[in-house]
């Protein structure tokens, strides 16, 4: 039988003291004549703001993906004792995001290009032509590179909040993707996300279409009355099947528009749409939009188990097929052996559909039964009812919307 690794194996990295991500953190340590140990990471140096690094100690100082002017920079840097890992200047990503990724990023070129033009559809464009999920050496190593720099910037967005709201605080929202807008479903995970947000928590999904989407959509929403939420689903309900990219897309995005997002900056993202983690291995899939941040992988390995990490707080299951129940059991193992810590509830919606179309709970049940760690099973709930899903997961009754 496996043992969970030690805490320390899955925590959340705090290597901050360490790295450089801005130019301004830069200018601090050059002004004290030293970057010696340190990381930088992702800076354009090539610019007028870059500072002058002649005169500063770099001794095993590591330059990641840092953009030069001069090629003798480099070169000049590695011949005092620094470290320079180049980044890939052919991708057209970052080889080393210094944050996670906004929607407006995201959707960059639609207004001008349409669905095929935007970045994250030139980003899978180019996944899919390097080889998608089995790329060459160099595309390899740059989408590893990628992906630490999204880890990087998840840890540090996380851990701020988990700092301030404790580790029940983030709730994951998981089921079927291809959930049409303004379906039943839909609806109700979208009062799912309104809910969760205003009771304080940060809603997690996998970042795709359907009902996390609607999740998120609910998250970005729960600053206004739950009459705007309704109309906001009626406007996307005009173009409800993710199939049709453009309009998909286009309806997300005016949306985004007649509602705007309150994000000043500290939490506010976690109130104007939560967090969502999705990769380009289902790029096909249109961007959800909705969420305050994203963290987008290329590696889907990487992405699944984050997700399930961090959803201590709890994870509603929504109806789904064949992904949403291996994610189920993927949660259920890491429970099982207590690999990430004391999990919250798993709220599975529906009641009818996890006991009859797909019936994991006669499964479910009895393994958590037979944890090393004690009987678990007290941690599933089954419902019919958004609020009372809530209620599980918060431990607080509310008024809210109809679902």
């Amino acid at each position: 039988m496996p043992t969970p690794p030690p805490a320390d194996v899955t925590a959340l990295p705090d290597t901050s003291e360490g790295e450089v991500e801005t130019l301004d953190e830069l200018a601090g340590h050059v002004a004290k004549g030293t970057l010696a140990g340190l990381t930088v990471q992702g800076l354009r140096l090539d610019g007028p703001a870059a500072p002058d690094l002649a005169g500063v100690d770099v001794a095993d100082a590591l330059f990641v993906a840092c953009a030069f002017a001069d090629p003798a920079v480099p070169a000049d840097l590695v011949r005092r004792g620094g470290h320079v890992v180049p980044g890939c200047a052919d991708a057209p990503y970052p080889s080393q995001p210094g944050h996670l990724y906004t929607p407006a990023e995201l959707a960059a070129g639609f207004a001008a290009h349409g669905f095929a033009g935007m970045y994250d559809t030139v980003v899978y464009r180019h996944f899919r032509a390097a080889g998608g999920a089995t790329p060459a050496v160099r595309e390899a190593l740059a989408q590893r590179m990628h992906d630490h720099g999204v880890d990087n910037a998840l840890a540090d967005a996380t851990r701020g909040w988990l700092a301030r709201h404790g580790p029940g605080s983030i709730v994951g929202v998981m089921g079927g993707h291809a959930e049409p807008r303004g379906s039943a479903p839909y609806r109700m995970a979208a009062v799912l996300g309104w809910e969760l947000a205003r009771a304080g928590k940060l809603v997690l999904t996998g970042g795709g279409p359907g009902v996390m989407e609607a999740a998120n959509l609910g998250a970005y929403l729960s600053g206004r009355p739950a009459e705007a939420l309704g109309a906001a689903i009626d406007r996307l309900a005009r173009a409800p099947d993710f199939g049709d990219h453009d309009p998909y897309t286009a309806a997300a995005l005016e949306v985004r528009a007649g509602f705007p997002a309150a994000d000043r900056g500290g939490d506010d993202w976690a109130r104007a749409g939560g967090l969502s983690i999705p990769t380009w291995l289902y790029g096909h899939e249109p961007a959800n939009l909705f969420a305050g941040r994203i963290a987008k992988y290329f590696s889907n390995a990487i992405r699944e188990d984050t997700i399930l990490r961090l959803a201590r707080g709890g994870i509603v299951f929504a109806p789904g097929r064949a992904g949403t129940v291996q994610e189920v059991f993927q949660a259920a193992t890491k429970t099982f052996y207590g690999t990430d810590g004391v999990s919250g509830a798993y709220v599975f919606l529906d009641r009818h559909f996890w006991t009859h179309t797909l019936p994991v709970e006669a499964l479910l049940r009895p393994l958590l039964g037979l944890s090393p760690d004690g009987d678990l099973s007290t941690a599933l709930h089954l419902t019919d009812d958004v609020r009372e899903a809530v209620a599980v997961l918060t431990g607080v009754g509310r008024e809210g919307p109809a679902d």
